[in-house]
């Protein structure tokens, strides 16, 4: 009897306590915690929402980049932070989903150690050469790839980022093969194809997009579904050429596992509210992201375990790996 009171009291306290913080929360400025360099796509979404959110909250919330490692860095860092709400992460599907195929052994579970707070935007990836390079086409480099295995070489990012699953995937659907050269972030692997350090490199829509109309670097293909609203004028890596190949990449709001519903509900509802202006997204369409999906907490956590299903076995397909 007074092991069930005392458990009854524990749950009591627990309610309490949790009202407590949603009541309360935040009192203090959040760290939203970005796994790429400065200069990438999350980044610029981080930023992009950043002063919107922070208005709704009424509290500054202050972007912090943490790159390297695939993402690995920055999120076992917030998978140690305090459950509160007052540290978050931008995800992405190559930290919630990607990484699970690509590492034997992750140091973070995206699931066990994370509570869903809010999807926030999509995109695409787009294949990028120096504009004076020989491969001014799909069909041009799948066949020097084809012709000589592993001369040709591709940036990324880093390792298990979604530059370098685009680059394994396109390898693996073409039966070519093509030398790995990673970098410590996307804006050195985009420099890298820029000055010929590369033949060619899988980068971010929005984050490349304004170099490509500057002249600076050459689109070749798009991996979305549809054309991107940023190039309109480049094909889709099927239109291109590349049967079967598709990958979008996705972002949302992650925080330590344990942080109180009442916290996650309040910065769901928060962050909804800033995707959902009309003003918001036509920036953000003007920078490139193309997707918005309005979910819960609820919905964003089965997306996840989707977008693992889905994921996982394409890392496997295209064998890509990372020690």
């Amino acid at each position: 009897m007074k092991k069930i009171l005392g458990v009854s009291l524990a749950m009591l306290a627990g309610s309490a306590w949790s009202a407590h913080a949603a009541d309360t929360f935040p009192s203090h400025p959040i760290t939203l915690v970005v796994p790429l360099a400065a200069g990438s796509t999350a980044d610029i979404l981080a930023r992009a929402i950043q002063p919107e959110l922070s208005r709704r909250l009424g509290q500054p919330v202050v972007v912090e980049n943490k790159a390297g490692g695939g993402g690995l860095i920055a999120m076992s860092f917030v998978a140690r932070a305090a459950p509160d709400g007052y540290t978050l992460v931008m995800g992405s599907n190559n930290t919630w989903a990607i990484n699970k195929g690509l590492y034997k052994s992750l140091p973070y579970d995206p699931q066990k150690d994370f509570a869903p707070v809010a999807y926030l935007a999509g995109g695409s990836n787009v294949l990028i050469v120096k504009p004076a390079s020989p491969y001014g086409s799909m069909q041009a480099l799948v066949a020097t790839m084809r012709a000589e295995p592993n001369r040709l070489t591709f940036s990324s990012g880093g390792n298990g980022t979604t530059h370098h699953l685009s680059s394994e995937y396109l390898k693996a659907l073409t039966k070519t093969q093509a030398m790995h050269i990673p970098y410590r972030g996307a804006p050195q692997g985009v420099t890298a194809v820029m000055a010929g350090e590369v033949d060619f490199g899988f980068y971010n829509t929005p984050s490349v997009s304004g170099l490509v109309k500057e002249g600076k670097l050459k689109a070749l293909a798009t991996t979305g579904q549809s054309r991107s609203p940023l190039l309109p004028d480049v094909p889709t890596m099927q239109e291109a050429g590349v049967p079967g190949y598709l990958i979008s990449v996705d972002f949302g709001l992650m925080a330590p596992a344990g942080t109180p519903d009442a916290v996650v509900t309040r910065l769901n509802r928060e962050a909804r509210a800033v995707m959902k202006d009309a003003d918001m997204q036509k920036r953000l369409e003007s920078l490139g992201y193309e997707v918005y999906r309005d979910d819960t907490p609820a919905q964003f956590g089965a997306f996840i375990q989707q977008d693992i299903d889905k994921w996982v076995p394409l890392v496997k397909q295209a064998g890509a790996s990372v020690d």
